[in-house]
């Protein structure tokens, strides 16, 4: 009971992930085309983007968490019950992070805590792409779907962390707005950083997409 349950969490945060992403984009492409409006109604919407965006982070969290105390639970990798209750407590403690990072976003502290977090992203992508390796390799007893699943989960966080790269450049613009005023120079380079974003959004998309269809077909040829 305690595994289907974990399964339907595991599906529920996706499409909970999905929908938070798509609210943002949309969100995001019309501050990015309302150069008309006046900047404080901009900023005040760009600032929500910014919470809606939290709600991305906490499932990543929680997709990272689940599937390892489901993988754990369901002997896909060592540890069993003691790996499941790490990886839980791992998972709260990352929330936990990404919360307090938002919150004091505009502090010294709060910075350090957001290169925290991205530093705990870089090493998901490490370990996960490290188990991918070792298990198509045939080092390492995982079927070959759950393989190319972690392999994808890794693109998924390495996607997640272009777009912030994205939105540095985006910022950046957005500021010169801020300080100087809008010009159809700053606009069209503001635009472009949305193009940019969007296209890793894309890309997460589709490997999202390739993690449910190994999921659901599990396919024995891999």
């Amino acid at each position: 009971m305690i595994i289907q349950s974990l399964l339907v969490a595991h599906v529920a945060v996706l499409g909970y992930w999905l929908g938070a992403e798509l609210v943002i984009n949309s969100t995001y492409r019309y501050v990015s085309w309302s150069a008309d409006m006046p900047f404080a109604e901009r900023s005040r919407l760009m600032d929500h983007v910014m919470d809606v965006d939290q709600h991305v982070r906490y499932a990543l969290v929680l997709q990272a968490g689940l599937g390892t105390v489901l993988a754990a639970l369901l002997g896909y990798l060592p540890g069993g019950p003691s790996l499941a209750v790490a990886g839980a407590a791992g998972a709260a403690a990352w929330l936990a992070l990404v919360e307090l990072a938002h919150r004091m976003r505009r502090e010294t502290s709060g910075q350090f805590l957001a290169r925290l977090d991205r530093g705990l992203r870089y090493i998901a992508i490490a370990a996960l792409a490290a188990l991918a390796a070792a298990a198509i390799a045939g080092r390492l007893p995982l079927p070959g779907w759950l393989a190319w699943k972690l392999a994808a989960f890794a693109g998924v966080i390495a996607c997640g962390l272009g777009i912030r790269l994205a939105l540095v450049e985006f910022f950046r613009h957005w500021d010169e707005v801020a300080r100087l005023g809008s010009s159809a120079l700053r606009e069209r380079a503001i635009r472009r950083s949305y193009a940019r974003a969007t296209a890793v959004l894309g890309m997460l998309w589709a490997l999202i997409a390739a993690i449910v269809l190994l999921s659901v077909a599990r396919p024995s040829g891999l």
